[in-house]
C-alpha cells in the first residue's frame, strides 16, 4: 500500500464500529416501527397516549447518553459501556417480547413488563450511543480530522443500513394482517424477538473484533478504562481534566430544579409523560449546558466552540420534532388514511418507514462524495450551512405533504407515493444534518469533554423527540375515526365542530373506541384537519432554517477556523 493510500484510507476500526452500530440500529428501529401500533392494538391505549409514550421513550433514550458519557469518561471506558449497553438493550427487547406474549391473559402485567422493557432499553442506549460515536472521532489523528464529515457519513450509512433491515424484517413478521385486513395482534412479539437477536449479534461483533481493529492511530487499544488511556490527541497546552467547583455544581442542581418546575407547571393535563418526563429532558439539557461552561479550565476558543455546539443543538430540536413523526403520527396516517398498495402488494403500515433507511443507504455515499468534491475545490459549505439546508429541506417535505392531504376530507386516501417522496426529502435533509452534526461535535469538542458533549448533542435529539411526542399527540381525527363513529350512529364532524353536544352514552362509546370528542389544541390554536397539522411542522422548521442561515457568519467566527 502506498503512502498516499495510507493517508486517504479509513481505518478498519471504522468498519467494526459500522457493523456494531448497524445491528444496534436494526434492534432499535425495528422495535420502533411496531411500538405505537402495539400500544394501541394490543395494550389498548389511545393514539394520543401512544404518541406521548413514543416521544418520551425516544427522548429518554437520548437523555441517558449524558449519564453514559459521564460514566464512560470517569469509570468504565467506551468499550465496557458499549458491551453493557448492548446486552441491556437485548434484555429490554426480550421483555417487550414477553409483554407481547402475555397481554391476552393479563393486560395489566403486560403493560408493566412493557414499561420495564422500555426502561431497560433506555438505560442500555445511554451506555451504548455516546461511546460508539465518540470512538469514531478518536480513530483519526489530528492531521486527518478534516475526514470526519466523510467518516461520519459512512458511519451513518451503517446506522441506516441497520434501520432498513430492522424496518423491513420486524414489520414483515410482527405486523401481520389477514387477507380480510384484520391485524394479528399476537404477531408483534416476533418483531421484538428479531430486534433482540440483532442486538446480541451487534454486541458479539464488537466483542470479538475490538482488540484487533478498534485502536488509536498509533495502534493502541481505544476506549479502555480511563485510568489506562494514553491519548496523544490533546492540543498543546490543552487541559486534560475538567474543573467544576462545588459552587458550580450546587448552582446546577438549583437550576435543574427551577427549570423542571418551570416546564412542569407550563404544561396542562395530568399525563405523567408530559408533566414529568418531558420537563426532566428539557431541564437536563439546559442545566448540563450551563455546567460545562462553568469549567474554570476552559479557554476562550474552547468556550466559543462549545457555544456553537449549543446553538446548533437548539436548532436540531426542531428538525427531530418533525422527522420523528415517522414513528407516531405518520405511522397512524399510513395505517388509517393511506392507500398502501405498493406494486400490487398491501405494504404493512409499520413498514412504510423503511424508505428512510433505504434512501440513506442509497444516498450516503453520493453525499459523502459531494462533500469531498466540494472540499477539493475549496467550496464546501461550513457545517452550520449544511445543517440549515437540512432544516429547509424538511420544511419543504412537510409543505408538500400538507398540500396533498388538504382536500382528502374524511374518507379520501393518500397515495403511498407521497409518503415515499416525503421520506426521500427527509433523508436528504437528514444527510445534511445528522452526520454533519455528529462530525461537528467531534471537531469542536475539547478532548476532556468528548463523550459528555456527545451526550449534550444527543440531549438536543432528546428534546426534539419529546417535542415530537407532544406534536404527534395533536394529530386530528383520521378517516377511520369518522367511519367508526358513523357505525356507532354519531356524527363525529358535528361533534368536533361543536354543532352537536354528545350525550353521556355517546361520550362513553367514543372513549371506548379511542375517538377524541374534540379537536386538539397547540399553543392556543385548534387543529381542525391534517393540513393544519402538517403546517405546524412547516412553520417550525422553516423559521428555524431561516434563522440558522442568518446566524452562519457569527457561528463561523466562533468556530475559530474549524469548518
Amino acid at each position: 500500500m502506498t503512502e498516499t493510500q495510507v493517508k486517504t484510507a479509513h481505518p478498519k476500526g471504522l468498519w467494526v464500529l459500522f457493523g456494531t452500530e448497524m445491528w444496534e440500529r436494526f434492534n432499535f428501529y425495528g422495535m420502533r416501527t411496531l411500538l405505537v401500533l402495539f400500544l394501541v392494538n394490543s395494550l389498548m391505549m389511545k393514539e394520543e397516549d401512544a404518541s406521548l409514550i413514543y416521544g418520551g421513550f425516544l427522548g429518554l433514550c437520548y437523555l441517558t447518553p449524558m449519564l453514559g458519557g459521564f460514566i464512560s469518561d470517569r469509570f468504565f471506558g467506551n468499550r465496557n459501556c458499549i458491551m453493557l449497553g448492548g446486552l441491556m438493550m437485548a434484555v429490554g427487547q426480550l421483555m417487550l417480547f414477553t409483554s407481547a406474549s402475555v397481554f391476552g391473559e393479563n393486560l395489566g402485567l403486560a403493560t408493566t413488563i412493557m414499561y420495564s422493557g422500555l426502561g431497560v432499553i433506555i438505560f442500555g442506549n445511554g451506555f451504548f450511543k455516546p461511546n460508539i460515536s465518540s470512538m469514531v472521532g478518536s480513530l483519526y489523528p489530528k492531521q486527518e480530522k478534516s475526514k470526519l464529515d466523510t467518516a461520519f457519513t459512512i458511519f451513518y450509512m451503517g446506522i441506516n443500513l441497520g434501520a432498513f433491515l430492522g424496518q423491513f424484517i420486524c414489520p414483515l413478521i410482527g405486523d401481520v394482517k389477514s387477507s380480510g385486513g384484520i391485524r394479528d395482534i399476537h404477531a408483534f412479539k416476533w418483531g421484538f424477538l428479531a430486534a433482540a437477536i440483532a442486538m446480541l449479534i451487534g454486541t458479539l461483533v464488537f466483542y470479538f473484533l475490538k482488540n484487533k481493529y478498534v485502536v488509536t492511530p498509533e495502534g493502541k487499544p481505544l476506549g479502555g478504562l480511563p485510568s489506562k488511556n494514553e491519548s496523544s490527541d490533546y492540543e498543546e497546552g490543552e487541559a486534560q481534566t475538567a474543573v467544576f467547583t462545588p459552587k458550580a455544581l450546587f448552582v446546577s442542581v438549583l437550576a435543574f430544579i427551577g427549570m423542571f418546575l418551570l416546564f412542569h407547571f407550563s404544561v396542562d393535563g395530568d399525563n405523567v409523560v408530559k408533566t414529568i418526563i418531558y420537563p426532566i429532558i428539557y431541564a437536563s439539557g439546559i442545566t448540563l449546558a450551563g455546567l460545562i461552561l462553568s469549567d474554570s479550565s476552559l479557554t476562550k476558543v474552547e468556550r466559543d466552540r462549545i457555544i456553537v455546539i449549543y446553538i446548533i443543538s437548539f436548532f436540531i430540536i426542531f428538525f427531530w420534532a418533525a422527522f420523528e413523526q415517522a414513528g407516531s403520527s405518520l405511522t397512524f396516517i399510513a395505517d388509517y388514511q393511506t392507500d398502501r398498495n405498493f406494486f400490487g402488494w398491501p405494504m404493512p403500515a409499520s413498514m412504510v418507514q423503511i424508505f428512510n433507511g433505504l434512501f440513506v443507504v442509497a444516498l450516503a455515499v453520493p453525499f459523502s462524495m459531494l462533500w469531498d468534491k466540494l472540499r477539493a475545490k475549496d467550496s464546501e459549505p461550513i457545517s452550520p450551512v449544511k445543517l440549515a439546508l437540512g432544516l429547509l429541506l424538511i420544511a419543504v417535505s412537510f409543505f408538500m405533504i400538507a398540500t396533498q392531504v388538504k382536500d382528502l376530507g374524511t374518507s379520501g386516501l393518500l397515495a403511498i407515493k407521497w409518503l415515499i417522496l416525503l421520506y426521500l426529502l427527509n433523508t436528504c435533509a437528514e444527510l445534511c444534518l445528522s452526520p454533519i452534526g455528529l462530525s461537528l461535535v467531534g471537531k469542536l469538542s475539547p478532548r476532556r469533554f468528548s463523550s459528555l458533549l456527545y451526550g449534550v448533542f444527543f440531549l438536543s435529539n432528546a428534546s426534539g423527540y419529546a417535542l415530537a411526542g407532544t406534536l404527534g399527540s395533536i394529530l386530528p381525527a383520521t378517516g377511520d375515526k369518522f367511519n367508526k363513529a358513523k357505525e356507532l350512529g354519531i356524527d363525529l364532524q358535528a361533534v368536533l365542530d361543536k354543532k352537536v353536544v354528545p350525550t353521556a352514552e355517546q361520550l362513553q362509546l367514543l372513549d371506548k373506541n379511542q375517538i377524541m370528542d374534540h379537536n386538539p389544541i397547540f399553543v392556543g390554536f385548534e387543529i381542525h384537519n391534517l393540513f393544519e397539522f402538517f403546517m405546524v411542522f412547516v412553520v417550525l422548521t422553516g423559521v428555524a432554517a431561516v434563522v440558522l442561515f442568518a446566524l452562519t457568519p457569527f457561528l463561523k467566527k466562533m468556530m475559530h477556523g474549524v469548518r
